[in-house]
């Protein structure tokens, strides 16, 4: 801008002179060759003159006036000055460009121009795709856990439970034929009872079952707890054998994993009278009081219908077996669930005295005929997801009947030998993930 009104000056004051390429002097007047006294005093001064604070009409002014007094040769000057107005000259339009190539101050036009008329932008080219977003990695942290729970998934072939254990199993531990199976055996078979629970309940101490259980609970570190039983329905004999068995392997082992031992089964049930077996439980308690172990709680397990007061008096516990499979009327399975939670709050309530209740046995056999309930496997799935969570809700432990299948009881009706939930190869009936429900 400033290069442009020097050219603009420069037109008024001396014509078409200024058309010529000659460097930019510091002094208009030494454009026009005229000597310095006679000189417009302007001095062209880039960085320090705001030319446009500039009173441009005095200037003009005073130079018309100076131009009259000047000699003949001046008069032509002076008379091409006045007629062009110079409101109306403007510069021509290669001055600028001629101004500009050899003015040394720099060219703030270009960058104004720069600033406010960008040069358009090239259409950007598509970017190429990210390599993380075209070639993603596998996803391995992703893959892990989708797989991890393969490892409890229940599979009916595994006897893994997942979350879905019950309190407690009964175990008979005899082979199908009947006889006695060795400590290996039995190691094999609680390691998959474990999966399913961490209570175990025992009938008796032959076949050395007790003490097998114990050693393969520890040496296995199995994690099971142990509610042992001594049978006294073969009579005081076969009570002393089981009593002498208990003892021995409770020293050897310590009373760690045992918490507790029923002295018979049903044997009210079975014709023995009440004060017979009494007579037992106490026998049982005083010898483990001499043997030191009398922390051990001593108690019998009795059908709910045949369990009494006077039973329960000399018990640390009251323990039933209750079912309702053998009832003589049938809804559905929940109300055959209900009928057993009643059952046991009318033992709690009116028979035990205060003492804990808790089942001894409950189940539902996955086959056979015990009146109008249907005995198939998926009721027995039922029953025993809805007597887990039903029993929890009232406050019952319990002990689900029942391990395997007892084929072992040679003879006996079909719905006697199905109410494992392992079959009697020890292999799962259904998942056992199915418990997990409460």
């Amino acid at each position: 801008m400033r290069a442009s009104l020097t050219s603009f000056v420069a037109a008024a004051l001396t014509s078409s002179m200024i058309a010529s390429a000659a460097p930019v002097p510091q002094k208009i007047g030494e454009a026009m060759g005229v000597a310095n006294n006679n000189l417009i005093q302007i001095e062209f001064n880039p960085a320090t003159v705001d030319w446009n604070q500039v009173n441009w009409s005095s200037v003009f002014a005073a130079e018309e006036q100076k131009q009259q007094q000047q000699k003949q040769q001046r008069q032509t000057v002076a008379a091409q000055t006045s007629s062009t107005p110079v409101a109306a000259a403007s510069p021509s339009p290669e001055a600028p460009a001629q101004i500009q190539e050899e003015a040394p101050a720099p060219q703030p036009a270009i960058t104004i121009q720069a600033a406010t008329t960008p040069a358009p932008e090239a259409a950007p080219s598509p970017e190429p795709e990210p390599v993380v977003s075209t070639s993603e990695p596998a996803p391995a942290t992703s893959a892990a856990p989708e797989s991890a729970p393969e490892q409890n998934t229940g599979n009916s072939n595994s006897g893994s439970s997942g979350n879905g254990q019950l309190w407690g199993l009964n175990y008979s531990p005899y082979n199908t034929d009947g006889s006695c199976p060795d400590v290996n055996t039995v190691a094999g078979q609680l390691a998959k009872v474990a999966s399913v629970t961490k209570n175990i309940r025992l009938y008796s101490t032959d076949c050395s079952q007790f003490e097998n259980a114990l050693q393969a609970i520890t040496s296995n570190n199995l994690g099971l707890s142990i509610h042992a039983g001594i049978w006294i329905s073969d009579g005081q004999t076969r009570m002393q054998s089981d009593l002498d068995q208990f003892v021995s392997a409770a020293k050897k082992f310590g009373t760690g994993l045992i918490k507790g031992v029923s002295v018979g089964n049903e044997d009210i049930s079975k014709g023995m009278s009440e004060s017979t077996l009494i007579d037992y439980i106490n026998q049982v308690r005083s010898r483990l009081q001499a043997e030191g172990l009398g922390n051990i709680p001593v108690y019998t397990t009795e059908q709910d219908a045949h369990f009494t007061s006077g039973m329960a008096a000399v018990s640390d516990l009251v323990q039933i077996n209750v079912y309702s499979i053998f009832d003589s009327s049938y809804s559905n399975i929940d109300s055959s669930v209900q009928s057993v939670i009643q059952r046991a709050n009318n033992i709690k309530n009116n028979v035990a005295g205060g003492k804990q209740v808790r089942f001894g046995e409950t189940g539902w056999s996955s086959s056979g005929n015990t009146g109008p309930s249907p005995l198939t496997l998926a009721n027995e799935i039922a029953y025993a997801q809805k007597i887990k969570c039903a029993a929890a809700s009232a406050g019952f432990d319990y002990f689900y009947f029942e391990a395997k299948n007892a084929n072992w009881k040679q003879g006996a009706v079909a719905s006697e030998q199905n109410f494992g939930i392992f079959d009697a190869g020890f292999t799962p009936k259904f998942d056992f993930n199915l418990l997990n429900v409460c």
